[in-house]
Parts: structure tokens; sequence; C-alpha cells
């Protein structure tokens, strides 16, 4: 059975998450300490809230450098979700310019609303059109809803990291995926049948 490190860097309520991965049949722990991440087999990276605080948080606790060997050289599985998709990008202009994780090159940009019926934060469900197959999405087809909460997204500068698109404002990456790594911008644990779905995929993979 998957061990899954639910990274907690002290910006949100994990609870929602930990029950929908155990749901799921994985194993959840929720840490932000170094010797329970490099036991883990999957980490999913969560968030709500501003990007800059996230990242300075990060940062203070050393998960950034853990996180890189765990990921990046170890190549463990790794799913961002929401917030945690966005701090894998190199710069988020939430705020204040700050540099990310940078494991996905890219920025972090407010939404663009298009028309006045169109408003900011983005709430709500909408759908993920899928630009390319991938295990994150096995059994879920293009067009699908999944629900969302947000005002920033990232811009990937590769279109190859792209993985799925959502028609709101003028449009945004909803989901990417660069080999191991994958971010999805919608909640997963709030998206009923279809975010468990993403879920019990990302624990196959």
């Amino acid at each position: 059975m998957n061990r899954v490190a639910i990274v907690d860097y002290g910006m949100c309520n994990l609870d929602s998450v930990t029950r929908a991965v155990e749901e799921c049949g994985g194993i959840a722990v929720v840490t932000d300490q170094a010797n329970e991440l490099k036991v883990a087999n999957r980490i999913i990276l969560p968030g709500v809230g501003a990007f800059p605080d996230a990242m300075r948080n990060i940062r203070k606790r050393f998960l950034d450098k853990i996180l890189y060997e765990q990921v990046i050289e170890k190549q463990i599985p790794f799913l961002g979700i929401c917030l945690g998709m966005q701090l894998l990008a190199s710069r988020g202009l939430e705020i204040e310019d700050t540099e990310g994780l940078g494991w996905i090159e890219g920025e972090v940009r407010r939404v663009e609303p298009f028309g006045e019926d169109q408003r900011i934060p983005h709430i709500g469900w909408n759908e993920v059109h899928l630009v390319r197959e991938s295990p994150l999405f096995k059994c879920i087809t293009s067009g699908k809803d999944f629900y969302f909460l947000h005002s920033y997204h990232l811009s990937p500068k590769n279109e190859q990291d792209v993985l799925g698109q959502t028609p709101y404002g003028r449009g945004f990456t909803s989901a990417l995926q660069r080999g191991h790594i994958f971010g999805v911008q919608f909640h997963p644990e709030k998206s009923q049948r279809l975010g468990f779905q993403v879920l019990r995929n990302f624990l196959r993979i």
C-alpha cells in the first residue's frame, strides 16, 4: 500500500486531502519532517493562500531542499494541488515577484476575466480539456468538470508540460505533467467521483 506524504507548510487545513487519500487506498501522513518524507513513496503538496507566504514557509522549514532530493533526485511521484501546483513554477507574480520551486518553467499570473459576467476568484465547477493522454486521467474523458477555487494560475513556458486546459477567463492550464511530476489547479478532494479517480490514478502511478 502506498505511503503518501501530504506536505504541511502551515498554510491550510489538510483534513479533506488526508481523508480523500485514505478513502482512495493510500496511507496518508501529514508532515513537514524530512524523515517522514524520505520514507514516502508518493508526495502531495496541497495549498490555499498566497504564493509568497507559501514559499516563505516552505523555505523556513527547509522543505524545498528535502522535496528536491525526493522528487527531483529520487523521482518519487509528486502531485501539486491548487497553490501546490503553482509553487512548481519558476516565479510567482502574486503580491510580489517571488521565486518558486522552479521545477516547471513558467510564471504564476492572475486569472484574466473575459467579460463582465466572469468573476475572480474563479469558484465552482468547470471543465478540464485534456490535450494529451496521461496516467493521471486514466478512465476520465476530456471535458469533465472539476471543482476550482483560485485567482491565479501557472502559465508554463513549455507546451509539452501542459496536460489539461480550462476555458475560464482567457483560458488557463489546469493540469500539467513533466514525467513523474503532476499538478492540478482544481481540488480533486472536493471534485467528488472524478476527483477521487484522479487520486486513485496517482496512487497507481
